[in-house]
C-alpha cells in the first residue's frame, strides 16, 4: 500500500474521531447509525462497522444495548506523581506524592503468604515456589479508585520481623524503604519499567473501567547490594491518568 493511503475504514473512522474531538458529535450524542454512515461516506456495511469497532478499541463511543452507539465522555487525565522515596517523610511515597499533588489519598489492603511463580521469582531472585508476601492495595482519590497494585517481599529477608506485614505493626504503611530500615537493610536503588496493555477483567473492574480500556503498569523493584527486597506492579487506567515523572540530578 502506498505511503499515505488508508483502508476506507479508518479513514471514516479518522473523519468520526474529528468530529468528536472539535465538539461536532458531543458526548452522549448518538453516533450516526450504519446506514447512516454507509451514505454519507460511500462506503459498504462492512466499512462502515469496522469503523465503528475502531472507535470503540479506542474508548470514544460505547453501545447501549437496544438503543445505539454513543459519543463517550472524555474524562480530563490527572497527574499521579512518581518521585521515588524522600528520606524523613514519614509516609509511604503514595501518601507522599499524593499529599505533594493536593490529592486526598486513601487505600486499602490485603496480605497474604504464597510461593513464588516463576515470574515473580526471576524479579526478586528467589527460586519459583519460595515463600513471599503478596500484598494488594486498593488505591483511591477522593474516594475514587485510581491505582491497584500488588507487591511481593521474601520472606527469607522480612519473615519473622516486626515488618513482615507491609501494612501492620509499628512501621504498618510507612513504605519500603523505612521498613527495610528498621531490619537493618539498606535500600539503595530502585527500578521502574512502564507498559500498557488491555486491563483484565477484574482490574477493570475495581477500577470502574470498561472491557477494552487500557491500562498504565508500572513494574517497580526496590534492591539493597543489588538484592531484590520487594517487586510490585502498579496498574492506573490510562484513560484517566498521567504518570509524571520528578527525578533527582546528580
Amino acid at each position: 500500500m502506498p505511503f499515505g493511503e488508508q483502508p476506507a475504514y479508518l479513514r471514516v473512522a479518522s473523519d468520526l474521531r474529528e468530529k468528536i474531538v472539535n465538539g461536532a458529535l458531543p458526548p452522549h450524542t448518538r453516533l450516526p447509525s450504519q446506514a447512516r454512515i454507509r451514505e454519507q461516506y460511500g462506503v459498504s456495511d462492512t466499512v462502515a462497522l469496522e469503523a465503528r469497532k475502531v472507535l470503540m478499541a479506542e474508548g470514544l463511543v460505547e453501545g447501549r444495548s437496544g438503543s445505539g452507539t454513543y459519543v463517550r465522555e472524555r474524562p480530563v487525565p490527572r497527574r499521579i506523581a512518581r518521585s521515588g522515596y524522600r528520606p524523613g517523610a514519614g509516609a509511604s511515597p503514595f501518601r507522599q506524592e499524593q499529599t505533594a499533588d493536593g490529592a486526598r489519598g486513601t487505600w486499602e489492603s490485603r496480605s497474604e503468604q504464597e510461593g513464588a511463580t516463576p515470574e515473580v521469582a526471576e524479579r526478586l531472585g528467589v527460586e519459583p515456589g519460595d515463600r513471599v508476601m503478596r500484598t494488594r492495595y486498593l488505591f483511591r482519590e477522593a474516594g475514587e479508585p485510581m491505582m491497584l497494585s500488588t507487591s511481593w517481599e521474601p520472606l527469607a529477608v522480612t519473615g519473622r520481623t516486626p515488618v513482615m506485614l507491609p501494612e501492620e505493626g509499628p512501621l504498618g504503611g510507612c513504605g519500603v524503604v523505612d521498613r527495610m530500615a528498621a531490619i537493618g537493610v539498606v535500600v539503595d536503588n530502585v527500578a521502574e519499567e512502564v507498559g500498557a496493555r488491555p486491563g483484565l477483567a477484574e482490574e477493570l473492574l475495581a477500577l470502574g473501567g470498561v472491557p477494552g480500556h487500557v491500562v498504565i503498569v508500572i513494574g517497580r523493584t526496590y534492591y539493597a547490594s543489588g538484592r531484590a527486597v520487594e517487586t510490585a506492579d502498579v496498574v492506573v487506567p490510562a484513560d484517566r491518568y498521567r504518570i509524571a515523572y520528578h527525578l533527582p540530578v546528580r
